[in-house]
C-alpha cells in the first residue's frame, strides 16, 4: 500500500553553532520541504529515486537489502553511502522495515532547488523516521549528526525554540512573526554549506564561547518580542559581532555587502546557504546586481 510522508525545511536564525554547546535557538520551518513516497518492491531491495524541485532525477540507485544490513560502502559514492549509512541506522533502530518486507519502491521529491540547503538531509532522515518508526533525532544523532535544531522543525508547523538539555531536544512553540516581516528578506548565497565541515570548523576556532551565551540567549528574546525594526536590527547585528569572534571571521556583510544599507545576517553554517536581510526598501535590485538571483520575501520563505 503506497503511503506518502512529508517533512519541512528549516532556518535557523539565531544560535547558529552555540546550539550545539546547549544555547537556546531561534528555529524557523520553511514552506518548502521534502516528500517521501513509498511503495511495495520486489527482489529484496529498495528502488530509490530522488527528484529535484524542477523535476530532474539527481539519484537514482538499486539497494539490496543486505547491502543496508551490512553497511557495505561504495567508492567515489558519496550520496549512495550516506543514504546506505541512514538506512543502516534505521534498521538497527528497528530492522522489522527489512526483515518484513519483500523490497521497496521509493521516491522523494524536494519542493526547493537541492543546492539551497533548506535541509535535504534532515527532510530526507524525518520521513525515513517516520516510515520505519523510530525516533528522528536519535537516528539523526546516529547518521548524520548534529543539533537536531533541523528535525524539530521538519516536524513542525510553527516557530520554535530549539534546546538541547543534558543531550536531549527540548522544543518549544513560540510565536513569532515581526509587525515588519515585509522588510525581512531571504537571499541565497550561491554556494551550499557543508555542515559537517562548519561544525567542524566551529571547534577547531572556539575561543571561551560559554561566555557569550547569555548574551546570545538575550538575543533571541530580543528578536521575538520586537515590535520595532530598529531594535530588531540591532540584535541581528550584534549576534553576527559575537559569532564573528567567536568564528574568528569577518561578518558575510563586510565580505559580500559592505555598502548594502540594510542589516544582513548569517542564517545556519556561515559562509553559504541563505541570509536575512532587512531592509527597508525592497532590495532585490541590489542583491541581483551582485549576482544573487533568488531573494524571497518572508511570506514566500517562512511556513
Amino acid at each position: 500500500m503506497k503511503q506518502t510522508f512529508y517533512s519541512n525545511g528549516k532556518l535557523l536564525i539565531t544560535g547558529e553553532y552555540t546550539v550545539l554547546d546547549g544555547t537556546k535557538a531561534l528555529a524557523l520551518p520553511t514552506k518548502f520541504g521534502q516528500d517521501l513516497v513509498l511503495d511495495e518492491g520486489k527482489n529484496n531491495e529498495i528502488i530509490w529515486k530522488s527528484f529535484d524541485k524542477d523535476g530532474s532525477i539527481w539519484f537514482e540507485e538499486k539497494i539490496p537489502f543486505s547491502i543496508i544490513t551490512t553497511k557495505t560502502f561504495f567508492e567515489n559514492q558519496a550520496e549512495k553511502n550516506t543514504l546506505i549509512a541512514i538506512l543502516h541506522e534505521a534498521y538497527l533502530l528497528n530492522p522489522d522495515f527489512i526483515n518484513y518486507s519483500e523490497g521497496y519502491n521509493i521516491t522523494t521529491h524536494l519542493t526547493f532547488p537541492k543546492f539551497w540547503g533548506l535541509g535535504t538531509s534532515s527532510t530526507l532522515i524525518n520521513n525515513i523516521a517516520q516510515w520505519v518508526s523510530v525516533d528522528a533525532f536519535t537516528l539523526l544523532r546516529n547518521s548524520f549528526g548534529g543539533s537536531g535544531y533541523d528535525i524539530a522543525c521538519a516536524q513542525n508547523d510553527f516557530p520554535i525554540l530549539y534546546q538541547l538539555a543534558n543531550g536531549k531536544p527540548v522544543v518549544r512553540k513560540v510565536v513569532f512573526h515581526p509587525p515588519f516581516s515585509e522588510k525581512i528578506y531571504f537571499v541565497y548565497l550561491n554556494k551550499k554549506q557543508n555542515s559537517k565541515n562548519a561544525i567542524a570548523n566551529y571547534y577547531k576556532k572556539q575561543k571561551d564561547a560559554a561566555e557569550f551565551f547569555p548574551e546570545i540567549e538575550k538575543i533571541t528574546q530580543t528578536l521575538l518580542h520586537s515590535k520595532d525594526s530598529h531594535r530588531f536590527a540591532e540584535a541581528l547585528e550584534h549576534h553576527e559581532t559575537i559569532m564573528s569572534e567567536l568564528l574568528d571571521t569577518k561578518t558575510i556583510k563586510e565580505l559580500l555587502f559592505p555598502d548594502f544599507s540594510g542589516t544582513i545576517k548569517s542564517l545556519g553554517a556561515w559562509g553559504g546557504d541563505f541570509v536575512l536581510a532587512l531592509s527597508e526598501e525592497n532590495p532585490t535590485a541590489y542583491f541581483k546586481e551582485k549576482g544573487y538571483e533568488t531573494v524571497l520575501t518572508y511570506k514566500e520563505m517562512i511556513l
